[in-house]
């Protein structure tokens, strides 16, 4: 299994951006899905995550109503829509996958690479 994330930037407060990441490797597309991030000096936390099986989604409270997680099974991608961003989003974002639906840094098996993600004006 393969992750494979892109999309990051330097983003002005307010901006936006838009993560992708692509998973290959799967013999099925019921996996669940996740984005986390790492701010320096920081523990890796949970961002958002999706079900592999219903779509049903998780975010925590800090981004909810500027996040939005959503997958497109055609294409084995998984997306961070990041709106209203905000300079304490600064981060490396990863996005990994489990069988599971989970927002447990554990309970995740396969990683992507990471994109960093940097909001200041």
């Amino acid at each position: 299994v393969q992750l494979q994330a892109s999309g990051g930037g330097l983003v002005e407060p307010g901006g936006s951006l838009r993560l992708s990441c692509a998973v290959s490797g799967f013999t099925s597309t019921d996996y669940g899905a996740g984005w986390f991030r790492q701010a320096p000096g920081k523990k890796r936390e949970a961002v958002s995550c999706i079900s592999g099986t219903d779509g049903s989604t998780y975010s925590i409270d800090s981004v909810k109503g500027r996040f939005t997680i959503s997958r497109d099974n055609a294409k084995n991608t998984v997306y961070l829509q990041m709106t209203s961003l905000k300079p304490e989003d600064t981060a490396v974002y990863y996005c990994g996958a489990t069988v599971k639906f989970s927002s447990w840094l554990s309970d995740y098996d396969y990683w992507g690479q990471g994109t960093q993600v940097t909001v200041s004006s």
